[in-house]
């Protein structure tokens, strides 16, 4: 699993670790002894964190993909 995602590019390795931080504090948060509107604050502001890393990573892999692919067709069809 290490050698697999030292496989990957800077770019990604940075947003996992992000995803892995901000997740964690989310947790974290959600059982921690604030008061509730402190906690829930908190809360949804790390879950909205890490879910738009996640979703900015998701497009990041699909441009991508269509970059890649675009040079695949392109280099069969000789464009």
């Amino acid at each position: 699993m290490l050698g697999e995602i030292r496989r990957l590019n800077r770019e990604t390795r940075v947003q996992y670790a992000l995803m892995f931080i901000f997740g964690a504090l989310c947790i974290g948060v959600a059982f921690a002894p604030l008061e509730e509107t402190i906690r829930i604050t908190a809360v949804g502001t790390l879950f909205g964190f890490t879910a738009g890393l996640w979703v900015s990573h998701l497009v990041q892999v699909l441009r991508r993909a269509a970059d890649a692919n675009r040079a695949d067709v392109g280099g069969v069809t000789g464009q």
